[in-house]
C-alpha cells in the first residue's frame, strides 16, 4: 500500500514508535492521520503541530466501548496501525509475573484483537489494510521479559488468524516484528537498539513493498534468520539471557 492520499489510523501515537509513525507518515503524504492514545492530551501536540492532517483521538483499546466509539467516528481509515503496547520486564515466575502478565495481555493481546474487530468492517470497505507492532520476542521468549514476549506470542498468532478471516475480504494484514528500540519502553536496557525513525520508515517501506512479515532493524532480521535456520539454537541463546 502507498500512504500518499491515505487516512491512516495509529494507536500508542505518544510513544516513540508512533510519534514516529505520525512523522513519517506526514512525509509520506497521507491525506489525514489519526493520533490516537489513551490520554488525549499525551497526542494534542500533534494536531497543532499539523491541524489540516493529524487528528487528535482519545482510544482505550483496553475499553470496547472506547474502541467501538473511534470506530464510528472513523470510517475513513484506510489504513490501521496497532502500535499500542506495554511490557513491565518481568519475568514469568517474579513474584509480580501474574499480575503485569494479565496487564500486558490485557493491552498487547485483547486491546489489539479489540481494534482489529472494530476496524475490520471499515477497512473492508476501503480494501484497506491493518498492520499490527508485535515484536521479536513474540517468536522467541526473552526470560527476563518473559510475561511481555508470552503476549506477543498471542498477538502473533492473532495476526495469522485474523489474515486469513480477513483475506476474502481484500484486507491485507502485516506483521511488523521489532528488536529493541531506542523509547521509553527500553530506557535504562544496555544493548545496540535501533532509533524509532528507523523503524517507522522500515515499516512503511514493508507495508508499500506489500510484505506480509516486516522485520524493521537489523538485530530482528538477524534473529528471523536464525529462527528459519536454527530455531532451537536461538532459543537456548535468548534463554542464556538471565540476570
Amino acid at each position: 500500500m502507498d500512504v500518499s492520499g491515505k487516512v491512516v489510523l495509529v494507536t500508542g501515537a505518544n510513544g516513540g514508535i508512533g510519534w514516529a509513525l505520525v512523522n513519517e507518515l506526514l512525509e509520506r503524504g497521507a491525506a489525514k492521520v489519526y493520533a490516537a492514545a489513551r490520554n488525549i492530551e499525551a497526542v494534542a501536540q500533534m494536531a497543532k503541530f499539523d491541524p489540516g492532517h493529524v487528528v487528535a483521538l482519545r482510544i482505550d483499546v483496553t475499553h470496547e466501548t472506547s474502541v467501538a466509539t473511534a470506530a464510528a467516528q472513523c470510517q475513513d481509515v484506510d489504513l490501521l496501525i496497532n502500535n499500542a503496547g506495554v511490557n513491565h520486564c518481568k519475568s514469568l515466575l517474579d513474584p509480580e509475573g501474574l499480575e503485569t502478565a494479565r496487564q500486558e495481555i490485557k493491552v498487547n493481546y485483547l486491546g489489539t484483537l479489540s481494534m482489529c474487530r472494530a476496524f475490520a468492517p471499515v477497512v473492508a470497505a476501503r480494501r484497506g489494510a491493518i498492520a499490527n507492532v508485535c515484536s521479536i520476542l513474540g517468536l522467541v521468549n526473552l526470560p527476563v521479559n518473559g510475561t511481555y514476549s508470552a503476549s506477543k506470542a498471542a498477538g502473533h498468532s492473532l495476526l495469522q488468524g485474523v489474515r486469513a478471516e480477513l483475506a476474502s475480504r481484500g484486507v491485507k494484514v502485516y506483521g511488523v516484528y521489532p528488536g529493541p528500540v531506542d523509547t521509553r519502553m527500553t530506557a535504562g536496557q544496555e544493548m545496540d537498539k535501533a532509533t524509532p525513525e528507523q523503524v517507522a520508515k522500515m515499516i512503511l517501506d514493508g507495508i508499500a513493498k506489500d510484505e506480509e512479515y516486516i522485520f524493521p532493524d537489523a538485530m530482528s532480521q538477524d534473529v528471523y534468520r536464525g529462527l528459519l535456520n536454527a530455531p532451537r539454537e536461538v532459543e537456548q541463546q535468548f534463554g542464556a539471557m538471565l540476570p
